[in-house]
């Protein structure tokens, strides 16, 4: 049976034989308008018009609302519908007035006038603004799209676009234009050696340098997909504008350049183009996850700043005291950066890389008076955010030679363990882990149960303190010692949570550890201001804070809970962990109570998000944040979460351990049988649907640029199975015999209309691994996104030459029958893919 409803009967089919050259058909208009940049010609002056500002990047129609620019106008009708959708996505004041059509003076009725229908939602909601529920730019802003309604109202209803959309249909040959190159430069980071920087020589081959170069250009050739269906399938009406239209004019001035770190970042920056982001003049408390206003006492909005060196004399006792300790001697060419630069590095440290893991104290972190190793551990991550990588990896060996001098003291115990010396070693294994360099990998897999049993040892001494007091109420002093272990704690747990997901090791650390221990408080109580003593008493017995163990239970009991962001991400962390052990028992297939269980805790977990604790702390990073980092990067676990219900892409996650792109991409490719076409699947398709929208809603192009810096490494790194398995499917519904049916053609179409027709490639499958591997590959901090990004558009290719081998065997010289709908099989030799 056919997917759709069939085509209605006046539509146009192509003929199978074309008309000769030297006879003209009525009614086609000749196309005398040559672009003068290339061949292509049209029939009307505007449609050059706007196809030569593909050439000169020319982007004169602008959105009233945010900072997006396009080419075409009915672009910018299309962002207006989708990115501000909220706002009612009607078309803006100056698009209300179409060009008129020419039409026959004909006499016609004339129309009874329309009543202006008020929106009674708007108007609620600026009567709200008078109560104090509403911020004054969130009332200036509903006034705005009050007034758009009401002319869009007035106006002619006449509202079509400048050019129909097309539809995409298996039968039309030019359903996808030509492909073009997209990326003609990066900005990769080298893999650098661990033994450059040692003084001693080391007599092994140096590791191998990851290429940056790419052939990423593919025979732009037209083909059908191979959907056995001769329906058309239409075009979503929420389509969004073109992937490589869809950022903001100022985009450029963000990444890689990061002059003004120097400073705090200021709150007025670029925001993300949907009205949530933070404004100076915004009251809290916010919710976290929208920084949308909460109930409450209006509270001003904050920022922590990035603590910095504030006198000569202060760094001059930071650099005595480093040259004291000799690195030199074992780090070639070690030493201190100026004053400047290591402002700059601490500044990239809190500004960027802090919020997704906050277990440091701004307010406390005074550089003069941090131990050696631990300050060296922040500025080698900082040095990474400003792109100084040689001098990053020299900070890292200065603060590994460091700590390694104190664990291999024969005094060393685990329950004496300075917390600065954990602290230390957990951003050392950060950066070694995701350094895109296996040697750094060994390294932390060799201390990783160090590390667990130095967070045992001190969880031991904390639970020690705690008894102590009795049920006593901490002093503020003591509250942040215990709450800066607990942090520390929890942020090893989430690290390892993430090693797990990347390379599928087992963790160290169970969830059984923490089972009586509190959440994770607030940022806003993290960072407080205490003036007494009793101020902060009264402010710590307002707090919700709860144990692990009250959070998991009413996860599993379908009860969402209150808590901080930090401790959604902990959550979700641990919800993932269950899900791995679950599907590695053998009993995983019989037992259905456990996995509806994880299903009823997910649900219930994401549920848990409308009633996150209140912040007065933002983080001013730009888009695609809509709340704070930790919300972020505690969605792209849970989709990843909810797709290994489904998926198991464990040969994938093993082959990106030894970090040769090649084998990842062919450990993606062999994955191809894993993904299977069920009811179950589409539902994951939606949560890797969730996961591009993020980028396709803000192009390609300002992602790969400012990802690599606003986003965690967490981000790309829970993407990786969700985007393999996206092209996985797509590819099976491209190839496969079997009729693909109503809910996969919509989610199909769904995806689809993310892009522009000059973006995809022949097959939409290679489209999203190339895509999704060349915004990887555009700005990289971290060394394991190249490595990620290579092995996406190895697996683009590698999907490319498959189909090539297919074509082969199902041709009529061909001995092998036609493939069935299973006969992708992972026997298929690898040499032949590629």
């Amino acid at each position: 049976m056919d997917p759709l409803p069939d085509a209605p009967a006046t539509a146009e089919t192509p003929t199978a034989a074309a008309p000769t050259p030297a006879r003209k058909t009525p009614g086609v208009p000749e196309k005398k308008y040559k672009c003068q940049f290339c061949s292509r010609a049209f029939s009307r002056s505007e449609h050059r018009s706007r196809h030569e500002r593909s050439h000169t990047k020319e982007r004169p129609f602008k959105c009233m609302k945010c900072r997006s620019t396009f080419v075409r106008r009915d672009l910018l009708l299309r962002h207006d519908r989708t990115v501000h959708a909220k706002d009612g996505g009607v078309p803006l004041v100056s698009e209300v007035k179409r060009r008129p059509a020419a039409k026959p003076a004909t006499p016609k009725t004339a129309a009874p006038k329309r009543n202006l229908e008020l929106d009674t939602a708007t108007l609620e909601q600026i009567e709200a603004s008078s109560d104090g529920m509403v911020d004054l730019e969130t009332a200036a802003m509903l006034m705005t799209d009050f007034h758009h309604k009401a002319t869009a109202a007035l106006a002619a209803q006449e509202n079509e676009l400048d050019e129909p959309p097309v539809p995409y249909s298996p039968d039309h040959t030019t359903m996808f234009d030509n492909s073009v190159p997209y990326l003609s430069s990066a900005l990769p980071m080298p893999q650098m050696p661990w033994d450059t920087f040692m003084a001693q020589p080391v007599n092994q081959p140096k590791a191998h340098s990851i290429s940056s170069s790419v052939s990423g250009s593919q025979d732009s050739h037209v083909s059908q997909l191979s959907f056995n269906s001769a329906s058309t399938i239409q075009p979503n009406q929420n389509q969004l504008p073109p992937l490589m239209e869809r950022y903001p004019s100022g985009g450029d001035a963000l990444a890689p350049g990061l002059q003004s770190l120097t400073g705090s970042m200021p709150l007025s920056g670029p925001g993300t183009p949907n009205g949530l982001s933070p404004w100076p003049f915004m009251t809290g408390p916010v919710s976290p996850v929208d920084y949308r206003r909460s109930p409450g006492p209006s509270q001003p909005i904050t920022s922590p700043k990035a603590p910095q060196i504030q006198s000569d004399e202060e760094y001059s006792r930071i650099y005595e005291l480093i040259n004291q300790l000799n690195i030199e001697q074992s780090v070639s060419d070690f030493q201190l950066q100026s004053r400047t630069d290591v402002n700059a590095c601490l500044s990239a440290y809190f500004n960027l890389f802090h919020h997704h893991m906050p277990f440091l104290h701004p307010e406390s972190f005074h550089p003069g008076g941090i131990p050696a190793p631990l300050l060296l551990a922040v500025l080698s991550i900082g040095a990474l955010y400003t792109f100084n990588q040689d001098q990053a990896y020299r900070l890292h060996i200065g603060s590994k030679v460091l700590v390694n001098g104190f664990l291999q003291n024969k005094d060393f115990d685990s329950r004496k363990c300075p917390l600065y010396i954990m602290q230390s070693t957990l951003l050392n294994m950060i950066f070694a882990s995701w350094s895109g360099d296996p040697k750094g990998l060994e390294f932390a897999c060799s201390i990783k149960s160090l590390l667990a049993q130095m967070v045992a040892g001190n969880l031991y001494e904390l639970k020690s303190r705690s008894d102590a007091r009795e049920g006593a109420l901490p002093t503020h002093e003591a509250w942040l010692e215990d709450e800066g272990c607990r942090r520390t704690y929890y942020a090893v747990y989430i690290f390892f949570g993430m090693m797990t997901l990347t390379y599928n090791h087992t963790p160290a650390i169970s969830f059984g550890e923490f089972d009586s221990l509190d959440l994770p408080s607030s940022e806003t109580l993290w960072n407080l201001d205490v003036s007494d003593e009793d101020s902060w008493r009264e402010q710590l017995t307002r707090s919700t804070i709860i144990t692990v163990r009250e959070a998991h239970d009413s996860l599993f009991q379908g009860e969402p809970a209150r808590y901080s962001a930090f401790a959604t991400r902990v959550m979700i962390n641990a919800l993932f962990l269950e899900v791995w052990n679950h599907k590695r028992s053998f009993e995983a297939l019989q037992d259905v109570v456990t996995e509806y269980k994880l299903r009823l805790a997910l649900e219930t977990w994401e549920r848990s998000l409308d009633s996150c604790e209140p912040e007065t702390i933002v983080v001013p990073l730009t888009a695609p944040h809509k709340g704070h980092p930790l919300i972020f990067n505690a969605m792209a676990a849970f989709r990843n979460t909810r797709a290994r219900l489904e998926v198991d892409l464990k040969p994938v996650q093993e082959a990106l351990r030894y970090h040769q792109p090649y084998e990842v991409a062919a450990a993606m490719i062999n994955a191809r049988g894993r993904v299977k076409r069920s009811q179950e699947m589409i539902k994951v398709v939606q949560e890797c649907f969730n996961c591009i929208e993020i980028v396709a809603m803000q192009g390609i192009k300002s992602v790969g640029k400012t990802c690599a810096t606003n986003w965690s490494v967490e981000h790309p790194l829970c993407g990786l199975d969700l985007m393999v398995i996206l092209s996985l499917w797509l590819y099976r519904l491209e190839h496969d015999e079997e009729p693909a049916t109503e809910e996969e053609l919509a989610m199909y179409n769904k995806i689809r209309n993310l892009f522009d027709d000059d973006s995809v490639d022949s097959k939409l499958s290679t489209t999203v691994a190339r895509l999704w591997g060349n915004m990887l590959n555009d700005v990289v901090v971290w060394g394991i996104s190249q490595v990620m990004g290579d092995s996406f558009k190895y697996y683009s290719e590698g999907l490319t030459g498959h189909e090539d081998e297919m074509a082969m065997r199902t041709s009529p010289s061909a001995s092998t029958p036609t493939m069935s709908s299973q006969g992708v099989t992972e026997s298929l030799e690898i040499d032949a893919v590629f």
